[in-house]
């Protein structure tokens, strides 16, 4: 990849981060919103990092495979760890 395709990926994670730290001034009421779109964001972030700056775009499936894995029992635990605090009621 060239230099330009990095500088890319990286306004794009800036961009993702600041709609992330925009959640902060969002409304009291929207605590579930603002998670499930911190979620998401989450995903977007660890796929481009992973799948760019560490390469795995260019390695084994395999890899691939566990790195997806890995995500989803991330935010799987993190989902029942706020179901368990009663946070989306």
């Amino acid at each position: 990849p060239t230099d330009r395709y990095f500088i890319n990926v990286a306004l794009v994670l800036a961009l993702v981060t600041a709609l992330e730290t925009s959640t902060y001034w969002w409304p009291d009421g929207m605590q579930t919103v603002a998670t499930v779109a911190l979620i998401i964001m989450m995903t977007i972030k660890f796929f481009m990092i992973i799948l760019v700056f560490m390469h795995l775009k260019y390695d084994s499936k395999l890899f691939s495979v566990m790195f997806y894995i890995g995500l989803g029992l991330a935010v799987l635990v993190y989902c029942v760890f706020l179901a368990t605090f009663q946070f989306f009621v």
